[in-house]
């Protein structure tokens, strides 16, 4: 309990202290006209009340993230409190601010832009293609989990009891809401959700000081605790907790927020303040998860009642070993026991519409990344389905995969996503002469962490980790050179 109130502690501490820094480096300017002015179209770019934006721009980076990433991340051990504290503060914080507010000072671009005006033209068509790949497999990730949830929930022979029928119906709200002006639908209906998201968290956090149950504290860190993965705790638990600590994925969202922030001294609260409040909300999970597997009666599943907290949080979200992990399983359970009623109702909102509300600011982060690099303007609505219609076949086709090697990769694209990024915010720093070092030191880490997962893990290469931790040290150790070489020529070409 110590090490939780004291992580809950820092997040707080991190933005307040951190996180003016870091605006600070930036420079954010309040008498800068924002793009929701300056390019205003009354379908993607148009001002909108900044506590809207706020909760809009929360439940677009959080989702499920943070509920299913940091429940399974728990697994590891408490060097998941580690990772959420760390990675929140001066990785993914850092990561959104600075992805936010660079689209606001180039118009409002979206991610590929801004990484091909700072890395250069391969750069930009190598992120156009990953970021459209990454953004079809969240919609397609997003659609069949929910979908499952509610099939699983409403059982029987019915309609509503099918899950094609539940893929169909979720797939076409994603086509409305991605063709519709932002504050028609998603505007409207995202702070109800994000609200929900928020008090859901409240009254699980809550439920931590009520309920009994031990939790590990910080001194069991440094071991894996894992009752069952391959993968070791390091990188898997940097690649499992990515919504609660960095995540690429949140580049993509941030620019579709700074098309509709007001004024860029909102841009701390906006983007850095989600991103804590997101870590808050996994580290609320994490701790949850673990104190509420210790007291759960695991005897149905034929486990002793002393087995550890980490071997029963994986029994009940396998079902005692009868099915694949499902954090739903977990979230549900908790909800009802610690919440009752109301617990329920959130715990629908919180497995069901979370990540319905990631799916459908996918595929129009999707349809905007596709504007960009054609030069194609958004105003009509015949122009956004010619760019919609094939990001949803292809979205539609990809439904039919497995769900658990969709997740794989898309975890892996998503953390390479924000390798990108850090580096094009540390040279674009480089180049106004500021603090690079805020950017450049979360880059290398997470250098580090894609190159070697994808080397070790059971969808990768499968090699040894010492074998794996050499090439991404060595990975690594050519970015930063790569780095400085070109900061060498740069400024020497400034002279």
């Amino acid at each position: 309990m110590i090490t939780f109130i004291i992580a809950f502690l820092l997040l707080i501490m991190g933005y307040v202290l951190y996180g003016a820094f870091v605006d600070r480096v930036f420079g954010a300017d309040p008498q800068r006209t924002t793009p929701c002015y300056t390019k205003k179209d009354g379908v993607d770019y148009l001002e909108m009340p900044t506590w809207k934006v706020f909760l809009i721009q929360f439940l677009n980076i959080a989702g499920t993230g943070p509920i299913f990433g940091a429940i399974q991340g728990i697994l590891f051990g408490p060097a998941a409190y580690f990772w959420i504290i760390l990675g929140c503060i001066f990785g993914g914080a850092v990561h959104d601010y600075m992805s936010g507010m660079l689209s606001i000072r180039k118009g409002g671009a979206s991610l590929p832009e801004l990484v091909g005006d700072e890395l250069g033209n391969r750069a930009r068509i190598t992120m156009r293609v990953l970021s459209l790949i990454l953004m079809i497999l969240v919609g397609a990730v997003f659609a069949t989990t929910p979908a499952g949830l509610l099939s699983n929930m409403i059982g029987g022979e019915s309609l509503l009891g099918e899950k094609t029928f539940w893929i169909i119906a979720i797939f076409a709200y994603y086509i409305i809401a991605t063709l519709m002006p932002i504050d028609k639908l998603i505007g409207k209906i995202y702070p109800v959700f994000g609200v929900a998201l928020l008090i859901m968290a409240i009254g699980v956090g809550t439920g931590i000081f009520l309920n009994p149950g031990e939790m590990p504290e910080i001194t069991d860190a440094f071991s894996n605790h894992h009752p069952t993965s391959a993968i070791p705790l390091f990188p898997g638990i940097c690649i499992t907790i990515a919504c609660g600590a960095v995540s690429g994925f949140h580049a993509t969202q941030s620019p579709m927020m700074a098309r509709c922030l007001k004024n860029e001294k909102y841009g701390r609260p906006i983007f850095y303040g989600a991103m804590i409040t997101e870590g808050i909300v996994a580290l609320i999970w994490a701790a949850a998860a673990i104190k509420f597997a210790d007291t759960f009666d695991v005897s149905k599943f034929g486990m002793e009642a002393s087995a550890a907290p980490y071997e029963k949080l994986w029994a009940i979200m396998t079902n005692g070993g009868e099915s694949s992990v499902n954090p739903a399983i977990l979230v549900n359970s908790i909800c009802q026991s610690w919440l009752g009623t109301v617990g329920a109702i959130l715990a629908v909102l919180g497995v069901v519409a979370a990540p319905i509300t990631s799916g459908d600011t996918a595929f129009r982060s999707a349809r905007l990344i596709a504007a960009d690099f054609m030069h194609y303007k958004q105003n009509k609505i015949y122009k956004r389905l010619l760019l919609s219609v094939p990001i949803f076949i292809i979205s539609g086709i990809l439904m039919f995969v497995k769900f658990d090697v969709l997740w794989r990769y898309f975890a892996w694209f998503n953390q390479s996503l924000s390798v990108f990024t850090l580096w094009t915010i540390t040279v674009w720093l480089a180049k106004e002469k500021k603090l690079y070092y805020i950017s450049m030191i979360p880059a290398l880490w997470m250098t580090m962490v894609c190159s070697s997962y994808i080397l070790v893990a059971p969808e990768g290469f499968q090699l040894l980790p010492a074998i794996s931790y050499t090439i991404g040290g060595l990975c690594t150790i050519a970015s930063i050179a790569v780095f400085y070489n070109w900061k060498r020529k740069y400024d020497k070409k400034c002279e």
